[in-house]
């Protein structure tokens, strides 16, 4: 059975860190591009980030450039979302998703991901 488990959600302070990991379970994460959203109390789910299946691509919304940074390490099956200097306005539930990709240097677009991890929650409050 194919799972995504994120963890390493929590309370912070503005301007503080978080490191969310994605856990891959009954697949290896080799040949999946892997993409990161989040969506927020009342909001639309966001595109956060994806990285490609060779790492080689990756890339940010707008809102997180410079301050969020994706990493994998197919060793451990596992990817990173690194999440630095946190607003207020990053409040919200993170997901990991996964898609089957073919292309070692695509990024997939949102609606391309199968496999969806149940979320892990990030609260920037002072």
């Amino acid at each position: 059975q194919l799972q995504l488990v994120e963890s390493g959600g929590g309370l912070v302070q503005p301007g503080g860190s978080l490191r969310l990991s994605c856990a891959a379970s009954g697949f290896t994460l080799d040949y999946y591009a892997i993409g990161w959203f989040r969506q927020a109390p009342g909001k639309e789910r966001e595109k956060v980030s994806c990285i490609s299946t060779s790492g080689g691509t990756t890339n940010y919304a707008d809102s997180v450039k410079g301050r969020f940074t994706i990493s994998r390490d197919n060793a451990k099956n596992t990817v990173y979302l690194q999440v630095n200097s946190l607003k207020l306005e990053d409040t919200a539930v993170y997901y990991c998703a996964a898609v089957r990709a073919y292309l070692s240097d695509y990024c997939p677009r949102s609606y391309e991901y199968d496999y969806w991890g149940q979320g892990t929650q990030v609260t920037v409050s002072s």
